[in-house]
């Protein structure tokens, strides 16, 4: 299938520019925070020196100063590249993780690419690469997702699947059918690795687990509790009613994180509405080896560099507060600490 004469290009000439300004609206965040449904016990004698605290973290071979990735979330328009290099900048001051937003928009327009380049804002720190996975099925093969690694020098790809969102979205994409088969190949051929990432409706066991039988390594969860794509894409389509139907579709985030933690040889990325330190520490704690924000960190870079930095440091400050008064020195050991549970919605 052509790409070129797909007849939804005129439509989705200002999705991009549309979905930060809508994303940018707290009413479009989920209004519960799961996270708040977990406590960690205080230890009044943590017997460790704050100052000696390790919050360092390995991630696709470099290290970090922090298990925290600046989530993957614009590109393609003037606005998306004022933001990603805050971001970027930001990230290599702070030396964490980053990713772009779906690259598609470069890829069919070589005039957006500059918008995604932010290899040379951060030429130290892992850059992630992203395409839609659905994407395979609409004329995408390896050579796209070779360029799109290629366009950012990235050190993996991101495939993001996200049924809700395109069965919402206006101009969505919809058959996901034999994507399975289509990423094992990826897997095998592309130069980085592949990371598997939802959107805000998280990742099962069961998926899980075929995608590490495709060779998958590492995935991200991106469970419900941030930033709702389906109200977004309703909000799109002018339809609210469907996308308050569809606002609490998916898995939250700290049971996503847990239902995978136990899996083989899984690199598991935990997102979905954290939003500060303390979530951060109980991501962890579920078994997230690296934690992603995007709302945070989108609303800072919408004003400046300098303010994203100062949310990166008050994040981290407040991780490291937790880590203290539970008196674990390194992100291995926060990982073993006991969360309690207390109140939850139902699960299936």
């Amino acid at each position: 299938m052509s790409r070129t004469t797909d007849p939804r290009r005129v439509i989705e000439r200002d999705r991009k520019a549309e979905h930060i300004q809508l994303a940018l609206d707290h009413r479009m965040q989920f209004s519960d925070n799961f996270f708040e449904h977990y406590h960690f016990e205080h230890c009044a004698l943590p017997e460790i020196d704050f100052d000696a605290i390790d919050l360092t973290q390995t991630f696709l071979e470099t290290n970090l100063s922090a298990p925290l990735l600046i989530s993957c979330m614009t590109g393609g328009t003037e606005d998306a590249t004022r933001i990603n290099r805050n971001l970027a900048r930001a990230a290599e001051e702070t030396q964490i993780a980053i990713g772009v937003g779906s690259q598609r928009k470069a890829l069919e327009d070589p005039s957006k690419v500059e918008s995604f380049r932010i290899r040379p804002f951060a030429p130290k720190m892992p850059v992630l690469a992203n395409l839609g996975a659905v994407q395979l099925n609409y004329g995408y093969g390896i050579d796209d997702c070779r360029e799109a690694v290629r366009m950012i020098d990235a050190d993996a790809l991101v495939l993001h699947i996200n049924p809700l969102q395109e069965a919402i979205q206006p101009e969505g994409q919809r058959d996901f059918s034999g994507l399975l088969d289509k990423i094992e190949r990826l897997a095998a051929e592309l130069d980085v690795p592949v990371i598997v990432k939802e959107v805000g409706s998280g990742v099962s066991r069961e998926v899980a687990r075929k995608l590490i039988a495709r060779g998958i390594s590492i995935i991200d969860t991106a469970g419900l509790g941030g930033t709702n794509w389906a109200r977004i894409e309703a909000a799109r389509a002018q339809d609210d009613e469907l996308g308050e139907l569809f606002a609490g579709w998916g898995i939250p985030t700290p049971a996503a994180i847990q239902r995978l933690r136990e899996l083989p040889e899984l690199t598991l990325i935990g997102s979905g509405g954290v939003r500060n330190g303390v979530d951060m520490a109980k991501a962890i704690a579920c078994g997230a080896d690296i934690v992603g924000l995007a709302f945070p960190f989108l609303v800072a870079a919408d004003e400046s560099k300098e303010k994203v930095v100062a949310a990166v440091h008050r994040i981290v400050a407040e991780l490291k507060i937790c880590m203290f008064c539970l008196g674990v020195r390194t992100i291995p050991e926060l990982q073993q600490a006991k969360l309690h549970r207390t109140r939850f919605h139902d699960e299936p």
